[in-house]
């Protein structure tokens, strides 16, 4: 017997329980609290440091660790470049680099890839200089490329482990609740910081706009925080959003949605409490918006719109043509507005959206998905991380996620890209097999996976231009011409992650 604080004798040990730890004292074993009631002085009921060298040092970041990023910030992010540049100033070596994606913007990290600050990388996307660099063989380790749904995965299981994460928030409150919606650096959904914040051993939030707690609603909260700091500015609001994406008035974008529009009103799946997914670019855009039209004629109203949410899938919900959104990444300042202010429009997790491994994601409630491509080949297998050089310039994204879980996939893409043939013989990267892509729609011709006899059955029936995909490839090719065999090294320089965790393909040094 011993006694505790409070004067109690209490067992050292007893039948059916551990060791007994005897209590020391209210503020002894709390370190979140306040040192002694009454006391106004409340050091410890925040999270609050001054410089992002000063969080880095709580962490215990170390030479060989893993650091995680997220990229709803975009090509206006300045907080990765922040962070590692700190860490580079520290003499951190060695570090796995687990970010969400990468854009035009990280070029900075070329320098701390050549000075050893960063060894390796997890990321669903790369481009600019820094996929130019990797491209040519200049980084040792090679990359591992996943989808969203993947990276969730692999984070939840733990095949990925974060030891710390720093996460840009647009809106905190001095314990950690924070948003994507308000502040000056609004980005909206924060959908894949959510899986970070969840997982991570050590949260770092930077901001540039701190509010009274408690910052309500939240998507990352305090629990889930170590150390808040706050600095001038998260990003580039010209970056981060968009303004308001626009509908496309090039002729031949147009005529490939238009068709795309008619492939889903004649697939079977248009009918009332349908779901779908677009995305951001032209020819996605103006399909929903023929989309939307039909859907007015025929009295058809979509039960949730899932994905990247931009203003024209807002504009379909404020007319009760879409009842719910879900967003896991927002796109545009509409949708940054109507995810703050609409109860329907929700934010989701990347898990929730795409994780092939959980209870269940959003993806396989899907009706039908429009996706775009850089290549798809006669077997329907779809490239969209690397060009006609080889070089990487795109991200997996949620290309093979929702290609996978929805009704029917719908590829768009110009049969001919400037003076490049977009249906080939054999792509050079498969991000989406072809066993899970359903149509192609180019503007010169669709043509149907023989495995959807039921689908090809149902668009023979109308005035669509119905090809094979090699019919599709020749047209190309007659007037493109064969494209030309790039030469590649041995070293492979990314390995491309199916979401399930299994290796789809590698990416082979372009050859100088």
């Amino acid at each position: 017997m011993s006694k505790n604080a409070v004067n109690r004798e209490i067992p050292g040990s007893i039948s059916g329980f551990d060791t007994l730890k005897p209590f020391e004292g209210a503020f002894t074993n709390t370190p979140l609290v306040r040192k002694q009631k009454g006391v106004r002085n409340l050091p410890k009921l925040n999270k609050m440091l001054d410089t992002v060298e000063q969080a880095i040092m709580k962490t215990e970041l170390k030479d060989g660790m893993t650091i995680s990023f997220h990229h709803h910030f975009r090509n206006g992010d300045y907080i990765l470049n922040m962070v590692m540049d700190v860490i580079s100033n520290l003499g951190i070596k060695n570090l796995t680099l687990a970010s969400s994606s990468l854009t035009d913007v990280h070029s900075q990290l070329v320098r701390h890839i050549e000075s050893g600050v960063v060894t390796k990388i997890y990321t669903s996307g790369l481009r600019g200089e820094l996929g130019q660099f990797i491209s040519h063989g200049k980084m040792k380790n090679p990359v591992l490329i996943h989808s969203h749904g993947g990276r969730a995965r692999a984070i939840e299981s733990g095949a990925i482990k974060i030891d710390v994460a720093f996460l840009g928030v647009p809106s905190s409150d001095v314990y950690g609740n924070s948003n994507g919606y308000t502040g000056k650096s609004a980005c909206g959904s924060l959908g894949y910081a959510k899986v970070d914040a969840e997982f991570a051993n050590k949260v770092v939030l930077i901001t540039d706009y701190m509010v009274d707690y408690p910052n309500t609603p939240f998507s990352i909260h305090q629990d889930q925080v170590d150390y808040i700091v706050k600095v001038d500015s998260v990003g580039d609001p010209d970056g981060i959003s968009t303004g308001a994406t626009r509908i496309t008035k090039n002729p031949r974008d147009l005529l490939i949605a238009q068709n795309a529009a008619e492939v889903i009103i004649s697939s079977g799946y248009f009918e009332d409490g349908f779901s779908f997914q677009t995305g951001s670019g032209g020819a996605s855009l103006a399909t929903t918006k023929f989309l939307s039209e039909e859907m007015i004629e025929k009295g058809i109203t979509a039960s949730f719109g899932l994905g990247g949410i931009t203003s024209q899938m807002v504009k379909l919900h404020e007319k009760g043509l879409i009842k719910k959104l879900l967003d896991t990444q927002t796109f545009d300042d509409d949708a940054i507005k109507s995810i703050g202010n609409n109860r329907y429009h929700t934010e989701i997790s990347a898990s929730y959206y795409a994780n092939p491994l959980n209870k269940g994601c959003a993806v396989n409630k899907l009706n039908v998905i429009v996706l775009s491509a850089l290549e798809i080949d006669t077997d329907f297998n779809v490239n969209v991380i690397t060009g006609s050089d080889g070089v990487i310039r795109g991200a997996s994204g949620g290309h093979s996620d929702t290609a996978v879980g929805s009704g029917i996939s719908i590829i768009v893409a110009p049969l001919i890209r400037g003076r490049t043939a977009t249906v080939v013989d054999k792509v050079q990267t498969i991000i989406t097999p072809g066993e899970t892509v359903d149509v192609l729609v180019t503007d010169r011709g669709i043509a149907v996976n023989p495995r959807r006899k039921d689908v090809l059955e149902r668009l023979k029936a109308t005035t669509l231009p119905i090809f094979t995909i090699e019919e599709l490839k020749d047209k190309a090719q007659r007037v493109a011409g064969t494209p030309e065999t790039i030469e590649f090294e041995d070293k492979i320089v990314a390995l491309v992650e199916y979401r399930d965790g299994t290796i789809i393909d590698v990416i082979r040094q372009v050859k100088s």
